[in-house]
């Protein structure tokens, strides 16, 4: 079963491996990271880290047992008790529930470890799988279109309160 793991500083090669293996894919629904991004990788990873490190962005990876990362959720723009949900599914791995499911623990820990009372999202509108993962795990869209790399698309929030208060009632029960 896969398993998400907070990023750390040896997961950098898996995780290129991943970028680089799914550029072409990602390219599809989402806007590419260009070039610059596969060739600073290592000077990347490491800001990367010490924004996490200062509590400004939560990253986390799916990884299965050989330790190959079958995607990334994060957690970006901390702040007020907000941030800025993404994600992003291996080609091989999509289409599975991965990322409905990596989604829901990410609300979790969000609520519960983090901090945070709400979160946000966007997508294109052309992009039925990520809007459906939206959808199943609680985010709303917050109305009208915006436009994301000259698409249309929506704005989403999720208020985490259920999600803080159900686990609250696990730990308390018995």
């Amino acid at each position: 079963m896969p398993e998400l793991q907070r990023l750390r500083r040896d997961h950098a090669a898996a995780l290129l491996a991943f970028e680089r293996e799914n550029r072409a894919y990602f390219a599809q629904t989402i806007s590419d990271r260009g070039d610059d991004y596969f060739t600073d990788f290592d000077t990347r990873h490491s800001e990367l880290l010490a924004e996490q490190d200062a509590g400004l962005h939560h990253f986390h990876l799916i990884v299965d047992a050989d330790g190959q990362v079958l995607g990334r959720v994060n957690l970006v723009d901390v702040a007020d008790g907000t941030a800025e949900l993404g994600y992003r599914i291996a080609e091989r791995a999509a289409r599975q529930g991965l990322a409905t499911s990596a989604v829901r623990r990410v609300c979790l820990l969000a609520a519960t470890e983090y901090g945070l009372t709400a979160l946000r999202a966007e997508t294109t509108l052309d992009n039925a799988g990520s809007r459906a993962v939206l959808a199943r795990t609680g985010f709303v869209p917050t109305g009208g279109e915006i436009t994301l790399g000259r698409r249309p698309g929506l704005a989403y929030v999720r208020d985490l309160s259920d999600v803080r208060e159900a686990a609250a009632q696990e730990t308390a029960a018995p």
